[in-house]
C-alpha cells in the first residue's frame, strides 16, 4: 500500500492548486489589460496605473508568503485575503475617483486630482492604507531595503525642521500632505516609475516570456553550444554568449542567472571549472545582459523620461551598443585566457551538437521578432507600439512550424511568467514613487546635488567616482532600474556638469546600477549563481567581480570619451573615424585588462608584469585623448602590445598547478 502524504500536505493541495489557478488568471488579465490599455487608451493615465498597480500587488500577495517559515497556516491565509481586499479597495478607489467614465461615483462630483488640498477624511484613510500595502508588498517582493529607505524618507519629511545641517533640514510635511502627494496625486505611487513599468517594461517582459515558449530561446543556447564546441573553455563561452543574449530579454541579472545558469553552471563544472569560477563567470555574463540592446533593462526606458534634451529609444539603443559589445568581448577574452591558463582544452562531446533539438525555424523566429521590433522603432513607432506589433508577429510566425507553434496552454504559461516577473517591478515602482514624491516636496533633489558637486571640486573624475560609489551602494539592495531612477532624480543636475553627452552620463549610472549585482558584499547575481553551483557565496561574488571588472572601467571611458556611445561632448553625432579610433584604443585596453585579470596571455604572466599591465590597461579607460593624457595613453598602448608580443613569442603553455586542479575537478565531476 503506497505511503500517504502528511495530512497537512493533503489538506493544502486543493488550496495551493486554487491559488496557482488564481495567480495565473490574474497574470493573464494583467497581460491582456496592459496590451489593450497602452494601445487603445482604455482609461485615463492615473486610472490605468491604479489598475496596473492593483493587479501587480495582488500577484505579489498571492505568490510571496507573509513570513516564509509560517507556511500556509489559517492565520496567514486570512491575513493575505484581507490584504488582497484592502489592495482592491484602495487602488480601486483611486481608479473610480479619477476615471471620467465613472464621474457619477466621484465624491462631491469632483475628480480626485482637483481635490488637492480639499481631500476628505475617506481620501486620507484610503491613501494611508494604500501606502502601507505598497510597503508590505515591496518587502515581500524584494526584501527590506527599499521599504526601509522609503520609511526613512517619510520620517525625514515629517521631521524636517529637526534635522541637522548635514541632513538638509526643511519646513516639514504633515502626514496628510505626505499621503496626499504620495498616493492620491500623480507624482507619487502613480508617477514616473510606475508609468515606465506600465508603458514599456511589462510588455518587453511579456515579449521575452512569449518568445521563450516558442523554443526560440533554447535555439540560442544550442547555437552557442555549436559555435564553441571546438573552442578552449567552450562551456564558459557558451555561458557568456547565451547569458548576454538571454539577459537582453529578461532585463534582470538575477533572473538571467537563475534561468541560463541552471544549464551553463553544471556544464562548466562537469568540464572541470571550479564551482566558484563557474558561478563567477555566469554572474558576470548575466549582469551584462541588461546592458545589451535592443531590449535592455527597465532603466533604458526610464531614460526616455529622464534624459534632457529628450532622446528616442533608437538613440538609447545606438548609444548602448558599442559599450555592450566591448563588455562581452572583454568577458570572452578573460574567459579564454583563464581557460588557456588552466589547460581547459576543447571538449566537443561536452557541448553536444547532434542537432536533435536544433530547429532552424526557431532561430528564424527569434531573429525575425527582433527584426520586427527594430524596424518598427527605426520607423518612429513608440516602444510600446513596436513591441505590441512584435508580439503579434511572434504569434503569427510561430504558427508556421510545429516546433514553434504557440498553443493556448503555452500562451497561458507565458502570461503567467510575465506576471511573476513583472509583479516585483510593479511593487518596487510603487514604493520608489513614495520616495520621489518626498524628494519633490522637501527640495532635497535640489540641495543634494549641490553638496555632491561641491565635494567634487569641479573635477569630473571625482564627481564620477562619487556617483559610482553612491549608485553601487544604493544598487546593493534595489533593482537596477529603481537604482537608476533614484540616482537620476537625486543627482540629475550633477550629470549636466560632467562635460559630456547627457545620454553618456545617464548610461554611466545605469551601468553601475547593474554592476552592483556583482559587487561584494551584496552581489545578488553572484548569490544566485553560487546557490546553483553549490559554491562559497563570498568567493563566488569576488570571482564575479573579477570577471566583470571591465564593467567598472567602461563607464568612465564612454563618459570621458563619448565617441564610444557615438556622440561628442557637445551632444552631436560623432564622426565614424573618431568612433573607430576610440573603439580601437579601448580594445587594446580590454586585451590588456583580460590578460591581467586572468594572469595569462599565451603563457603565465608573473605578478611583476601583471600589475603594470593592469595599470596600463586602466589608463586607456580613465584618460581623455588630448594633451599629456594622449601621450600617457600612447605609452600605455606600447607597453600592452610589448607584453602581448613577448608572451606570444615565448613558449606557450598552461600553468601546471592550475592544469592539475582542472583535471582533478573534471575527474571529480
Amino acid at each position: 500500500m503506497p505511503e500517504l502524504a502528511p495530512l497537512e500536505n493533503r489538506v493544502n493541495e486543493p488550496f495551493e492548486t486554487g491559488k496557482r489557478w488564481t495567480f495565473d488568471t490574474i497574470a493573464a488579465i494583467l497581460s491582456v489589460f496592459v496590451l489593450a490599455a497602452v494601445n487603445f487608451n482604455l482609461f485615463d493615465s492615473q486610472p490605468n496605473l491604479a489598475l496596473f498597480g492593483m493587479l501587480g500587488l495582488v500577484l505579489v500577495i498571492l505568490n510571496r508568503p507573509l513570513i516564509k517559515r509560517w507556511g500556509q497556516t489559517g492565520v496567514v491565509r486570512c491575513v493575505d485575503l484581507l490584504l488582497i481586499v484592502a489592495t482592491i479597495v484602495s487602488f480601486g478607489f483611486v481608479f473610480v475617483q479619477s476615471e471620467p467614465k465613472l464621474s457619477g461615483f466621484w465624491i462631491d462630483g469632483v475628480v480626485l486630482g482637483d481635490r488637492a488640498g480639499n481631500e476628505t477624511n475617506l481620501d486620507y484613510v484610503i491613501a494611508l492604507i494604500g501606502l502601507l500595502l505598497v510597503l508590505e508588498t515591496t518587502r515581500r517582493a524584494i526584501g527590506w531595503t527599499l521599504p526601509i529607505l522609503s520609511i526613512l524618507f517619510i520620517v525625514y519629511a515629517m521631521y524636517g525642521p529637526s534635522m541637522p545641517d548635514w541632513l538638509f533640514p526643511h519646513a516639514g510635511l504633515s502626514w496628510e500632505r505626505i499621503v496626499q502627494k504620495s498616493f492620491l496625486q500623480t507624482g507619487g505611487v502613480f508617477g514616473i516609475a510606475l508609468r515606465v513599468m506600465f508603458m514599456y517594461v511589462f510588455l518587453f517582459v511579456l515579449f521575452g516570456t512569449l518568445l521563450e515558449q516558442t523554443g526560440a530561446t533554447q535555439y540560442v543556447i544550442n547555437v552557442t553550444r555549436r559555435l564553441f564546441r571546438n573552442s578552449t573553455g567552450g562551456p564558459a563561452k557558451v555561458a557568456v554568449l547565451s547569458s548576454g543574449l538571454m539577459g537582453s530579454l529578461s532585463g534582470s541579472a538575477v533572473a538571467n542567472t537563475a534561468t541560463t545558469g541552471t544549464f551553463t553552471i553544471p556544464l562548466m563544472k562537469s568540464s572541470g571549472f571550479k564551482p566558484v569560477m563557474a558561478a563567477g563567470i555566469e554572474a558576470a555574463a548575466s549582469s551584462g545582459g541588461a546592458l545589451m540592446p535592443p531590449i535592455m533593462g527597465a532603466g533604458a526606458y526610464m531614460m526616455l523620461e529622464m534624459v534632457e534634451p529628450t532622446v528616442s529609444y533608437v538613440e538609447v539603443i545606438q548609444a548602448a551598443l558599442i559599450p555592450a559589445i566591448l563588455y562581452y568581448v572583454a568577458l570572452l577574452l578573460t574567459v579564454h585566457f583563464h581557460a588557456k591558463r588552466i589547460g581547459a582544452a576543447a571538449q566537443p562531446e561536452e557541448l553536444g551538437g547532434d542537432g536533435s533539438t536544433f530547429h532552424v525555424y526557431q532561430g528564424c523566429l527569434f531573429f525575425s521578432s527582433f527584426l520586427i521590433l527594430i524596424v518598427m522603432l527605426v520607423y518612429g513607432y513608440t516602444p510600446f507600439r513596436a513591441v505590441s506589433v512584435s508580439l503579434v508577429g511572434i504569434l503569427l510566425l510561430s504558427l508556421l512550424s510545429q516546433h514553434t507553434r504557440l498553443t493556448p496552454a503555452k500562451i497561458w504559461v507565458a502570461m503567467s511568467r510575465a506576471g511573476k516577473s513583472g509583479m516585483t517591478l510593479i511593487a518596487a515602482a510603487c514604493c520608489v514613487g513614495i520616495i520621489l514624491a518626498i524628494v519633490d516636496q522637501t527640495g532635497i533633489g535640489a540641495t543634494l546635488p549641490e553638496k555632491v558637486q561641491a565635494l567634487a571640486n569641479d573635477s569630473s573624475l571625482v564627481a564620477l567616482f562619487l556617483l559610482m560609489v553612491s549608485t553601487i551602494i544604493l544598487g546593493m539592495g534595489l533593482p537596477s532600474a529603481v537604482c537608476y531612477l533614484l540616482m537620476a532624480i537625486l543627482l540629475g543636475s550633477v550629470l549636466s556638469h560632467l562635460q559630456t553627452a547627457p545620454l553618456a552620463a545617464h548610461l554611466f549610472i545605469f551601468y553601475f546600477g547593474m554592476m552592483s549585482m556583482v559587487t561584494p558584499p551584496v552581489a545578488l547575481a553572484a548569490y544566485a549563481a553560487a546557490a546553483i553551483a553549490k559554491a562559497d557565496v563570498m568567493r563566488s561574488a569576488l570571482a564575479a567581480f573579477r570577471f566583470s571588472l571591465v564593467g567598472f572601467a567602461l563607464p568612465y571611458a564612454f563618459v570621458l570619451r563619448p565617441e564610444l556611445v557615438m556622440l561628442t561632448a557637445d551632444n552631436e553625432p560623432a564622426s565614424v573615424l573618431s568612433v573607430m579610433i576610440n573603439v580601437l584604443i579601448t580594445l587594446v585596453g580590454i586585451v590588456g585588462l583580460a590578460a591581467g585579470i586572468a594572469g595569462y596571455a599565451f603563457k603565465r604572466i608573473s605578478l611583476a608584469w601583471q600589475i603594470p599591465l593592469l595599470a596600463s590597461s586602466l589608463v586607456l579607460f580613465f584618460l581623455r585623448l588630448h594633451g599629456w593624457q594622449l601621450t600617457v595613453q600612447i605609452v600605455a598602448i606600447g607597453f600592452i602590445l610589448l607584453v602581448m608580443i613577448v608572451n606570444l613569442l615565448g613558449k606557450q603553455e598552461a600553468d601546471p598547478q592550475d592544469t592539475q586542479a582542472f583535471q582533478n575537478n573534471r575527474a571529480g565531476s
